[in-house]
């Protein structure tokens, strides 16, 4: 039987690997995004589907983001506000 292991486990030790990691930093924020909405998505019990419906965007949308694809503000502020959030923006 296959381990379950922690995504931010996973990713702290392929960050390890030096060509790895330069080649995953840019795209950092994006894969966050991803997994953001994945997980809040699933927390609310919605399909791609459904979440669409809710932000009035086309399903297609909401999967390329999970694929880690760029978005727009304004998309992401509709999608959390359809998942009853507020969407923050932070510079660190």
């Amino acid at each position: 039987m296959a381990k379950n292991i922690l995504f931010d486990d996973y990713l702290a030790e392929q960050l390890k690997d030096p060509n790895l990691r330069q080649a995953l930093i840019p795209n950092l924020p994006k894969l966050e995004s991803a997994v953001a909405l994945m997980s809040e998505r699933e927390r609310a019990g919605l399909t791609q589907r459904e979440l669409a419906e809710r932000a009035d965007v086309p399903q297609s949308t909401i999967a390329r983001i999970e694929h880690g694809q760029n978005i727009s503000f304004d998309t992401m502020s509709k999608i959390a506000f359809a998942l009853g959030k507020k969407l923050k923006v932070e510079f660190t």
